[in-house]
């Protein structure tokens, strides 16, 4: 029997093309070769490594035509065409034909890709009489929707290492897979989802296989990447986050020797850089200050570089675990913030206090890390007013601002307080549609507060000689330096005239859709803006 294991291309504005290592697949891989070793298992990325085709904009979002309609070459730039990334989808189909699988699994990990996983299924039907499996996010959240389609054979709910196995070895036997705990599957033309109980323990999992991927298609800053966990899951019930649809409520840490043991070996195979994948690095104190220590050891005087490109929750973070991390070879931070309003944050569960990250920050950067602050604008009742405080407050501090606009996610809790989902939204959940304005934040708002940290972030971008300087002399900065100029220049005409405008082909046109309003809503409250360095501009 052959298996194969499919990461499917998606379709969007950008590619997040960074994080794209196709872990869970290898550690379903490393447990079919540990538990089914007569089975073949072969990984394959159809996604990462193979491009982009400009696609035309789909009907339901036509509407962004309004906001990104346009091609704009300056520095605040955010979208225009929308992508194709990856292979085709007769391409794939043709490639798992020439390979002749008995059994695919194709990955579901995001609700508004699910369209690229049914249309792979679809294809590879078409081609072969392989039985077509579907796991990961939506498929948790939705196995009915996914179920449905006369393509997809069966659907694993939640952690898919044992349902997996089970349904390999129930093929095998020609055996019932009616009592597979997590599986959902189809009988007489019903569907059928089985309840999901326990995984194989985190820590009893064999290393993820990632021998079918090549070390040079993941890098980071031309170094071999790979993708580690340390742990699974959350206990934190934060209301728009679907994680615990995957992995229940359950926080599972594996053992610090094996960790340490998966990176040796990793090293050994010539990986350089170690991104971990955690929902939650942070939150066992003992345990990351335990990891980091051990790294430090095992690791002294050999280059290291540990990144958490996932984010890391700011909650549990003090001065000892920092320097810990330093250490260990973490240099850069992307930390969750959501929003700096407390009502906001007790709304949706999130078992934070907004006053702690300067504190976290300041911390942080004292030790030389660089750092990036995430946050969520449209949350449903929180006001206008307080989003731009938090880019305001963000402006003050010597970060990057990174903003995603809310949407629902198909299992949320906060998503049940908008309804069933459609099939139209669950296309549009993601953070480009702008899919949920608010009473209190238009969809104009959200783009102009997308677009106001960029341009903050241009500024946090240009570092000056002193310590502090007055934000006049940056409009004297631009020099020989294009795209500095055409920065100043827009920011320059956006206070005098009020109105922001996009750049095609060395001609300023004015945007429509930015709100001078709402960007001031956000400026007036800035009296300074640090740079990633430390450096301030200060408003006179």
């Amino acid at each position: 029997m052959k298996v194969l294991l499919i990461q499917p291309p998606i379709q969007d504005f950008y590619d997040t093309d960074i994080r794209l290592q196709p872990l869970g697949l290898c550690f379903l891989k490393a447990a079919l070769n540990k538990y089914c070793p007569k089975v073949k298992v072969a990984v394959r990325d159809f996604h990462h490594g193979w491009g982009r085709k400009t696609i035309p904009l789909p009907k339901e979002l036509q509407y962004l035509k309004e906001y990104f309609g346009m091609p704009n070459t300056s520095p605040f730039s955010s979208f225009h065409q929308y992508y194709h990334f990856g292979l085709s989808f007769d391409k794939i189909a043709e490639k798992v034909e020439s390979e002749s699988p008995d059994l695919v699994g194709i990955a579901s990990l995001f609700s508004p890709y699910y369209r690229e996983v049914l249309r792979c299924a679809e294809a590879i039907k078409e081609r072969t009489s392989a039985k077509i499996v579907i796991g990961g996010g939506q498929a948790s959240c939705l196995p009915q929707l996914m179920l449905g389609h006369p393509a997809i054979d069966f659907v694993v709910v939640g952690e898919g290492e044992k349902p997996l196995v089970e349904l390999v070895r129930a093929i095998l036997s020609r055996s019932s897979v009616e009592e597979i705990d997590g599986l959902g599957y189809k009988n007489d033309g019903a569907i059928v989802v089985n309840p999901r109980k326990r995984n194989y323990t985190f820590d009893s999992l064999p290393y993820p296989d990632f021998s079918d991927l090549s070390r040079t298609q993941y890098l980071y800053k031309n170094l071999p990447l790979a993708f580690i966990q340390s742990s699974r899951g959350c206990p934190h019930q934060c209301s728009f986050c679907s994680v615990h649809q995957v992995f229940g409520s359950t926080y599972q840490k594996r053992g610090i020797e094996k960790i340490i043991q998966e990176m040796e070996q990793r090293y050994l195979e010539g990986i350089r850089v170690f991104d971990f994948e955690d929902d939650n690095l942070t939150l066992g104190r003992k345990h990351i200050l335990d990891l980091c220590r051990r790294i430090q050891d095992t690791f002294a005087n050999r280059p290291l570089t540990l990144l958490a490109m996932n984010g890391i929750s700011y909650k549990n973070l003090d001065m000892e675990i920092l320097e810990q991390m330093k250490k260990a070879g973490f240099s850069r931070l992307n930390l969750a913030l959501v929003s700096v309003d407390q009502k906001t944050l007790t709304a949706v569960n999130r078992p934070h206090v907004a006053n702690d990250l300067e504190m976290v920050v300041d911390d942080a950067f004292s030790l030389g890390f660089g750092l990036e602050v995430h946050l969520i604008i449209g949350l449903p009742e929180e006001t206008l007013a307080s989003m731009a405080k938090t880019v305001a407050l963000l402006a003050r501090l010597p970060v990057l601002i990174g903003v995603s606009i809310f949407y629902l996610t198909p299992g949320t809790e906060i998503a049940s307080l908008f309804g069933e989902m459609e099939a139209e939204d669950i296309f549009r959940s993601r953070s480009t549609a702008m899919a949920h304005p608010t009473r209190e934040c238009s969809r104009e708002d959200l783009f102009t507060l997308f677009t106001t940290a960029r341009i903050l972030n241009f500024i946090k971008g240009i570092e000056t000689e002193e310590p502090e300087t007055e934000l006049e002399k940056l409009f004297e900065f631009s020099g020989n330096n294009k795209r500095i100029h055409q920065g100043v220049e827009i920011l320059t005409k956006l206070l005098a005239e009020k109105k922001f405008f996009t750049l095609n082909r060395g001609t300023y046109i004015e945007h429509q859709k930015f709100n001078y309003a709402t960007f001031s809503e956000v400026w007036n409250r800035i009296d300074t803006i640090r740079t990633q360095h430390g450096s301030i501009w200060c408003k006179a």
